[in-house]
């Protein structure tokens, strides 16, 4: 199964045979944790979005297709689903993050990193992928223009964009 690559199929049966999945979990869990540790910041935030992708494996539909790479779907399933850990942790915060962490000093490192999360948090879904997968996962330009469906152009020019972008709300 895992020679080839995974794409969605609704059709198939699910991977329910231990060894299968055994296989996929083996192969796959290092990058959906760091991937998500690099985007979550947290090791606990981190394992549960680990957890959260292999039970959406486990629970969706796979089929082989050449043309699908297991590594990208891996780290992007990780992208989205730490972007949700932090959208989550966005809406659930209690109090402004100034006043969350009153020790810290205004440019530290895991102040700027938190407030570079919550910034991702706000942008829309495929613009938060897009940014995570660039500058967090080292994909390519063109990697993106094939992952997106869209021209080297065109990502380079969104990227732009959303760097300005959130460069104004970490000026805030």
């Amino acid at each position: 199964m895992a020679a080839l690559g995974l794409a969605l199929n609704p059709v198939q049966a699910p991977v329910t045979h231990p060894a299968e999945f055994q296989e996929l979990y083996q192969r796959y869990s290092d990058i959906v944790y760091r991937t998500a540790l690099r985007v979550t910041g947290n090791a606990s935030d981190a394992e549960d979005v680990l957890q959260t992708v292999f039970l959406r494996v486990l629970n969706s539909q796979l089929l082989v297709q050449p043309a699908w790479s297991p590594d990208r779907y891996f780290r992007r399933a990780a992208t989205n689903a730490s972007i949700d850990v932090i959208r989550r942790r966005a809406v659930h915060a209690g109090a402004p993050l100034e006043e969350g962490l009153p020790h810290a000093a205004h440019g530290s490192s895991p102040l700027l990193k938190e407030r570079l999360r919550r910034a991702l948090a706000s942008l829309p879904e495929r613009d938060a992928e897009l940014f995570v997968l660039c500058y967090l996962e080292g994909l390519s330009y063109d990697e993106l223009a094939g992952l997106f469906g869209m021209e080297r152009g065109t990502v380079g020019s969104r990227l732009h964009r959303l760097r300005a972008l959130l460069q104004k709300q970490l000026e805030k």
